[in-house]
């Protein structure tokens, strides 16, 4: 009889990662993150509401079943767990609006809130079961994203959807309270129901958008068949055949982005708030646009912009040129930088009213568009942090140059809390809400994580 011993067996990454999902208390944690979580809530309710009426989220709602106790957002009676977290990640996620992770990036909340309140609804779970859900979904969400940053875009995957799958059922599985067993499970099986490819790019069509629902009801899906007894693989993230082998091909993934501080220091609480309905990276080239019209300088006087970019930008905000230049539906104009900075100029802002069919086909926003072109910077520090630049050259020959060291609502600069409930009435009155209720519904944000919060998620139904 041998005297020999077996070797220990290494925990797979998401054992890792279950283990201290499991023994998180989340009023041990930290005031930051508790906000942060909270501000995520507020953003999506508030993005929901001014969404709901989109023909996007009607086309949604037109292959749902009746039945179920949970909400939609903004829409009158009751859904099932898949259905409500699907309709509320899709209006969430519609009209690229909602929260970003410099880094990433990916778009936390569209995905992880609707997960979560959707399971919290079901199960009758309370405003804890919300925070610890919220929380963990979140932190994950952008933790994965440090992995590999930049890959996942580069093999042609969105990454807010398929890192969603994985984030939303660890939320879920937070906020259930799962074994870690069938926490390590559910990021298992969750690995297999990610999706999403980027083609969206090609015409503007609507695909982005449900990315974030359609990851939402994957992850709840994914906890409760590991709650049932379903089996995912242990070594769903660094497998041979795993996650980012899958989708981040071209880079070797850092785990230790992912692994190391879990549970103890919160990278979420970076997360940033747009100010501008379009896409990331735009977002500090819309501030130098605005800079540059604030200085005086009229649209007729540019001969043209230049604006240095990161490369890992150019195939989805710059290419073709000639496209975005003239975007031909309003969701594409939010991926033109062109056209953003344009409009951008003439308006001083860039929300849901810079993107309508009109604006897009505007004269003069299409002739300063024309004039906007970009040049790599091999010292843009993309994707750890997002720059914006521009250098006018006017009709007389004058130079005007403008940089945005970082983005405007990220962690170097984030919006106040005036600004971010400000955001959230607008969006909520602009989607037909009176201001009596979308105060009230801001109210109910500032508690949504105390014993009984949950009960009244149900006044949101209208």
């Amino acid at each position: 009889m041998s005297n020999m011993t077996k070797p220990a067996v290494v925990p797979a990454i998401a054992e890792q990662l279950a283990a201290r999902i499991a023994v998180l208390d989340s009023h041990a944690l930290p005031d930051k993150t508790v906000e942060a979580s909270r501000q995520l809530v507020l953003d999506v309710l508030g993005l929901c509401i001014a969404s709901r009426d989109a023909d996007y989220v009607r086309a949604i709602l037109a292959t749902v079943e009746a039945g179920g106790n949970c909400t939609a957002l903004g829409h009158a009676g009751n859904f099932n767990v898949y259905d409500a977290a699907l309709i509320n990640g899709t209006a969430a996620h519609g009209e690229d609006y909602d929260d970003t992770f410099e880094g990433g990036p990916v778009h936390s909340g569209a995905v992880v809130v609707p997960a979560v309140l959707a399971i919290c609804e079901r199960e009758g779970l309370d405003g804890d079961a919300l925070l610890r859900g919220v929380a963990v979904g979140a932190e994950l969400m952008c933790r994965l994203a440090l992995v590999a940053p930049g890959a996942t875009h580069k093999a042609g995957f969105h990454p807010t959807a398929v890192i969603g799958a994985l984030a939303a059922a660890g939320g879920v599985a937070a906020a259930l309270r799962l074994a870690p067993a069938q926490t390590a499970s559910a990021l298992g099986i969750a690995g297999s129901m990610a999706s999403g490819i980027i083609e969206y790019l090609a015409e503007g069509t609507s695909t982005k958008r449900v990315h974030a629902g359609w990851s939402a009801q994957a992850g709840i899906r994914a906890a409760l068949m590991a709650r049932g007894g379903f089996a995912g693989p242990r070594t769903v993230l660094e497998g041979t055949h795993g996650f980012y082998k899958a989708f981040a091909p071209s880079r070797a993934p850092d785990f230790s982005l992912l692994t190391e501080g879990f549970g103890e220091r919160w990278v979420m609480e970076g997360i940033a708030f747009k100010p501008y309905a379009c896409g990331t990276m735009t977002q500090p080239f819309i501030d130098c646009a605005i800079k540059l019209a604030e200085r005086g300088v009229k649209a007729d006087e540019i001969r043209d912009i230049v604006c240095k970019v990161g490369e890992g930008t150019v195939h989805r905000l710059w290419e073709t040129l000639a496209v975005k230049q003239h975007p031909q539906t309003p969701y594409a104009a939010k991926f033109s930088t062109p056209y953003c900075m344009a409009v951008g100029f003439f308006d001083r802002r860039a929300g849901f009213g810079q993107f309508t069919e009109a604006r897009i086909h505007d004269a003069d926003v299409l002739a300063l568009a024309a004039k906007i072109r970009y040049e790599i910077d091999p010292a843009n520090e993309y994707p750890k942090n997002f720059t914006g630049h521009l250098r006018a050259t006017l009709a007389d020959g004058r130079v005007e140059e403008i940089e945005q060291p970082h983005m405007r609502g990220g962690i170097h600069d984030p919006l106040s809390a005036q600004e971010l409930h400000g955001k959230f009435i607008d969006n909520a009155v602009y989607g037909g809400w009176n201001e009596a209720l979308a105060q009230a519904a801001g109210a109910w944000c500032d508690v949504a994580f105390g014993a009984a919060s949950m009960a009244a998620v149900a006044q949101f139904r209208q």
